[in-house]
């Protein structure tokens, strides 16, 4: 089964393709990358953490993404962490989007 788009076709799986990473929103300004790798680590290993900061405060913007070895660890860091009180604020959690290069983000 295929999926038109004008001119361009995609297969059916290409739009539920999980990947490794996550993004994390709604996180503590005070939050560090170690706190983000301890955060995620129970769920499996984490090989990157990186959160978002402002370029002139160098201050978290309270978004970030949480990298693991395989798509099954950061499917169960999914399902465990998104909705649940951190820090006492209600964090995120769902699939990093990502684009090949020459691909339209907005597609």
């Amino acid at each position: 089964m295929m999926k038109t788009a004008g001119n361009l076709l995609k297969p059916w799986f290409s739009a539920r393709r999980f990947s490794s990473e996550i993004f994390v929103t709604r996180l503590s300004g005070y939050t560090t990358n170690e706190e983000l790798i301890e955060m995620f680590s129970p769920f499996g290993v984490v090989t990157q953490a990186r959160l978002i900061k402002d370029p002139k405060t160098q201050r978290p913007k309270g978004f970030g993404f949480v990298k693991f070895e395989s798509e099954v660890d950061a499917e169960k860091a999914l399902k465990a962490m998104n909705g649940r009180i951190v820090r006492g604020r209600l964090i995120f959690v769902e699939i990093a989007k990502t684009t090949r290069p020459g691909e339209d983000a907005t597609c």
